[in-house]
């Protein structure tokens, strides 16, 4: 028996390892091809025009008895490939979607960075033009205070004396003004002051 199944497998190998020709149901030659794998579905063939597999259902009955071909075995296995084609192709699938997702929160995660980064841009402009903004206004607060022109009244014109301020009318708008810039001035120095590290 141990001697009987040695031979079929050196008949075997030395078969496969032949050149031979090969032609399909259809028609379709594979000439000097030799048969680099046999497979429970079909066997592959190297040759001239390169490495193909050829199916057990292409092929006529002999070669099918010649490669033992079993209908059911190679269903099953079949099946079982195409199960882990499928199931390649969804890791592929979840591994691009992940490879996506990450690319995505990267890209978000910069546009957030430059957002925010304009932003304490934009505040500390507003910042500064309200701290000029705000010079002037106490410029302008000091001129309203100040006396008017003055003049020489009173008995024989030995008084001094001050015509009214014209711009003193308009100091508690200035000072309204000034409260207002200050405010806003505070508030925008406390959102800078968050975003320091």
């Amino acid at each position: 028996m141990h001697i009987k199944l040695s031979s079929v497998l050196i008949l075997s190998v030395i078969s496969v390892a032949l050149a031979d020709d090969f032609e399909t149901t259809a028609g379709k030659e594979y000439k000097d091809a030799t048969v680099s794998r046999i497979e429970p579905d079909g066997i592959v063939l190297t040759s001239k025009q390169g490495i193909s597999k050829v199916y057990f259902t292409e092929l006529p009955k002999d070669v099918q008895e010649r490669f033992g071909y079993d209908a059911q075995k190679a269903t099953y296995y079949s099946a079982q490939q195409s199960a882990a084609l499928e199931q390649t192709r969804k890791q592929q699938e979840e591994q691009s979607r992940q490879k996506t997702e990450v690319s995505q929160k990267a890209e978000q995660y910069r546009a957030d960075q430059a957002n925010r980064q304009n932003e304490v841009r934009a505040r500390q402009a507003r910042y500064e033009e309200l701290l000029r903004h705000e010079d002037n206004l106490l410029l302008q607060i000091g001129d309203a205070k100040k006396p008017g022109p003055a003049y020489w009244g009173g008995k024989n014109n030995q008084t001094m004396r001050h015509y009214p301020n014209p711009q003193a009318s308009q100091l508690p708008l200035l000072e309204s003004h000034l409260k207002d810039v200050r405010h806003e001035k505070d508030h925008i120095r406390k959102q800078l002051q968050k975003t320091q590290p």
